[in-house]
Order: structure tokens, then C-alpha cells, then sequence
């Protein structure tokens, strides 16, 4: 009789009581969102336009980078050639903190301003950098195993 109620003592540890909380659900970590930004550029103007980048969107890719909305960005280019409708000159790649920050609105009016104190120039050349870019197109990557597991 007391191997039962020993038993039986011992098997109500594992019942569940009511109001009990179940566990915590683990958190999971945003994943970080990578896009992909293509620029074909007009023949002749490849290093005026990378000029302008460098000039004008790396300070803003500094400063997303220092807040936290940016975890990393590249700048690459083709090592040959390609044909003319499948050529890109330029690939720009951030990897944004997560989606919600890749979709939110980046840096405002006033801290382009300091960044970019005499606006006209900063718009001027803005312009300019795309009136060179004869097509650019945006890819969001999603990176996951090869292999079926």
C-alpha cells in the first residue's frame, strides 16, 4: 500500500494544475533582410556615377549603419562583361536589421540637411546620378539550405 501511494504521490508531480502558465515560447531574433539594388549605368559614365554614390548615398548608408537600421552594405561590380540586355554595372547590397526596417522610411528632412548642408548640390546631383542610370531594379534575396532536409 505504500509503494502505491508513493507511486501515486509521485505520478500527480507530472499532472498538470489548472492556471498553470505553459512555458514561455522561445523568442526568435528577426532575421536580417538583404536586397540587392542593380544600376546599369549609360556607357562613358560609370565613374561619374560611382562618384556621386560615394558622394551622396554611402553618408546615408554610414548613417543607417550607426543607428542600427543597417547591419552591413557592399558595393560590387562585374569582373567581365555581358551582354547588353542582361548587363548590370553596379550591385549595391544591404543587409537591413530586418524587414521592418528595410520598409521603414530612412534618414528625415533634418538630418539629410546635416548631412547635406547645401541641399540644392545634394538634389542637383541626386538628379544627376539617375539621368545616367539607363534601367536599375531592386532584388530582396531570401537565403535558405540547398539541400532538402
Amino acid at each position: 500500500m505504500r509503494i502505491f501511494a508513493a507511486l501515486l504521490v509521485s505520478s500527480l508531480a507530472f499532472v498538470p494544475t489548472a492556471g498553470a502558465a505553459a512555458p514561455p515560447a522561445p523568442v526568435q531574433a528577426p532575421e536580417p533582410f538583404v536586397v540587392e539594388f542593380y544600376y546599369k549605368v549609360q556607357w562613358g559614365h560609370a565613374e561619374e556615377w560611382l562618384g556621386l554614390v560615394r558622394k551622396n548615398y554611402l553618408p546615408l548608408l554610414e548613417a543607417d549603419l550607426k543607428r542600427g537600421r543597417v547591419l552591413d552594405f557592399t558595393l560590387q561590380e562585374p569582373r567581365y562583361h555581358a551582354t547588353e540586355e542582361s548587363r548590370w554595372d553596379y550591385r549595391i547590397t544591404v543587409v537591413y536589421r530586418d524587414a521592418a526596417a528595410a520598409y521603414a522610411p530612412g534618414l528625415d528632412a533634418e538630418a539629410r540637411k546635416a548631412l547635406f548642408p547645401d541641399q540644392e548640390t545634394y538634389k542637383r546631383e541626386e538628379r544627376r546620378r539617375f539621368e545616367i542610370v539607363l534601367a536599375h531594379w531592386d532584388v530582396p534575396i531570401k537565403t535558405g539550405p540547398l539541400a532538402a532536409r
